[in-house]
């Protein structure tokens, strides 16, 4: 980050969710099979969902970004949406209304043996940046909002603000930061199936350098997952999200990563890593669970990191937390 261009950075939505998951099954009206099986069966309309994996986009950059008229777009959005696929929110825009598309649903699952749910159930938490309980930074350092810088630069007291609370971009040379994760769900004796975490981040240098290697590790519950190396500080092209005031000169997007853990192997990227046990974990102690990244003080490359919120960089999602129980 680059302090003395006075860097700026954006706010996260404190409240955290649960994605959807949509089952058809015996008891659902054929129509609702029917309109369904008939959204997903196109290839375009497959292409639109994917597109909207983890953003929202208006009806005109689904166009462009597919290379389709505009009007085919519409048609097939409509066709997603009484399905119950997507959800369209009309905005005003600087050159009159536009319809926002976003995904409503993560998972369709058709029930063909006609049997009764399973016993496996999802839970999800949308964790905003600036919600972590315990904060180790290494300066230089700092945070911003969608609005403007948050609190002094390179002063690790400002992670303790309450400030933090509205942070979308923070960045620091080294340190770690610690989440909390409610697992109220593991009370009634379910075990975890798997778990994952989705975040974007990037490395951490002053201005930005898209060769900079960072080794960002993980850890759940003070056990260490994996160790992500980051190939840069990535810029030389605005983020997809960031406000107008963010200068071009500074960090612009980070790569989205995903962390799983599933039958006792670490899949970073959906490249399996390590093994870790999971009863080693201790996930159903206590209130919540406890997830930690940061930079390692003797890690062979250290190079920092930016982590990126709903409003800053090229993907509108925050720290998502995903378990499945059964």
């Amino acid at each position: 980050m680059d302090t003395d261009n006075k860097k700026t950075k954006s706010v996260a939505n404190t409240n955290s969710g649960r994605m959807e998951r949509l089952w058809i099954g015996s008891n659902s009206p054929d129509d609702r099979f029917l309109a369904i099986a008939s959204a997903l069966s196109h290839g375009l309309r497959r292409k639109i969902l994917q597109l909207l994996a983890g953003n929202s986009y208006s009806v005109a950059q689904i166009a462009k970004v597919l290379d389709v008229p505009v009007t085919t777009v519409h048609f097939n959005i409509n066709v997603l949406e009484q399905a119950g696929l997507v959800r369209v929110i009309e905005k005003v825009a600087s050159r009159g209304k536009e319809h926002v598309v976003s995904r409503k649903v993560d998972w369709v699952v058709f029930d063909l043996m006609m049997h009764r749910k399973p016993k496996t159930t999802t839970h999800t938490y949308r964790l905003p940046i600036g919600s972590y309980f315990d904060a180790k930074i290494v300066p230089p350092c700092g945070m911003a909002s969608e609005n403007g810088i948050i609190g002094e630069f390179d002063s690790p007291a400002v992670f303790l603000l309450g400030g933090r609370s509205e942070a979308q971009i923070l960045w620091a040379s080294g340190g770690s930061l610690e989440y909390r994760v409610p697992n109220d769900f593991l009370k009634n004796g379910g075990t975890v199936k798997s778990l994952s975490v989705s975040l974007e981040l990037c490395s951490e240098i002053p201005n930005y350098q898209n060769d900079w290697c960072s080794d960002i590790t993980f850890w759940l519950n003070d056990v260490e997952l994996c160790t992500y190396t980051s190939p840069g500080d990535f810029g030389g092209r605005r983020g997809r999200l960031n406000p107008p005031w963010w200068s071009e000169g500074n960090t612009q997007y980070g790569l989205l990563v995903n962390i799983t853990l599933k039958e006792n192997v670490v899949y970073l990227n959906e490249v399996g890593v390590a093994s870790v046990k999971a009863e080693k974990l201790r996930l159903g102690e206590g209130d919540y669970f406890t997830f930690r990244l940061g930079v390692k003080a003797n890690a062979k490359n250290n190079g920092g990191f930016n982590l990126f919120g709903e409003k800053f960089g090229d993907y509108a999602q925050s720290i998502i937390v995903t378990v499945d129980v059964g």
